[in-house]
């Protein structure tokens, strides 16, 4: 057992945990956080993105260990006290869900991009959610709901 402590959606956690729990396994089993799916356990679909200090990582391909230390936000950390994230509420707006599997993952990858481009142009959300697969919707409410979060931005 190795021991690691985290903070995930704000709350730090100390725990031991075996060297080869994959993160997802540690958010969703040992710490109860379901909202992001595990997917396609090969790091493919995207649908269990999460950030890690800052960054998007797909947590079905990165051990808990490999996060000790580090700050998580989980989609269920976006929301504040009971309020949506803007880009929550776009895709909610928007429509750009459909079974709803690859969400969490397409929210966290889209918080990302608008981190990193916060007025980006149609093809650049596109090849900014490359790494996340949605089987349900052909994309296009998906990016309109990225886009929707960046103009209110602007007129912010």
């Amino acid at each position: 057992m190795t021991h690691i402590s985290l903070k995930v959606d704000g709350t730090t956690y100390e725990d031991d945990v075996e060297p080869r729990l994959l993160l997802i396994h540690y958010l969703r089993d040992r710490l109860g956080l379901t909202g992001t799916p595990i997917g396609c356990d090969t790091s493919n679909c995207g649908s269990c993105t999460v950030d890690l200090d800052g960054e998007s990582v797909k947590s079905c391909s990165l051990l808990a260990v490999q996060a000790d230390g580090g700050e998580i936000t989980t989609v269920q950390g976006l929301a504040q006290d009971g309020e949506l994230s803007e880009l929550q509420k776009a895709f909610h707006a928007r429509h750009a869900l459909q079974c709803g599997y690859c969400t969490p993952g397409m929210i966290m990858a889209a918080r990302d991009l608008l981190r990193e481009h916060p007025h980006p142009t149609p093809d650049e959300v596109r090849h900014g959610l490359e790494g996340n697969l949605c089987r349900c919707t052909g994309y296009q409410n998906i990016v309109r709901a990225v886009l929707d979060v960046s103009e209110e931005e602007v007129k912010a």
